[in-house]
């Protein structure tokens, strides 16, 4: 599958963005559970995003969740696209 064509697809990076801020969510609710213990959001926030730390949290969200992203969703079009190029 030529890369090119997936990442040109329609809603190919709709779907990057709501996977990566999907994994963010989750990621973070599990983080915070296994820190805390329980959901105690303004204690996680609270300390990631304090003067030295928030850069490498948001950053690292980020990054993170557009790595995610980009990966599940080009799988998930290569396979929508090769698929669709066989049944023709």
């Amino acid at each position: 599958m030529n890369f090119k064509k997936v990442v040109q697809a329609k809603g190919f990076w709709k779907s990057v963005i709501g996977m990566g801020v999907g994994f963010i969510i989750v990621y973070h609710i599990i983080t915070m559970l296994f820190a805390f213990g329980g959901f105690q959001f303004s204690e996680y926030f609270k300390l990631n995003l304090s003067e030295d730390r928030w850069f490498k949290f948001v950053f690292g969200s980020l990054l993170t969740g557009f790595i995610y992203g980009f990966i599940i969703t080009y799988g998930q079009f290569s396979v929508k696209l090769k698929k669709e190029e066989i049944d023709y």
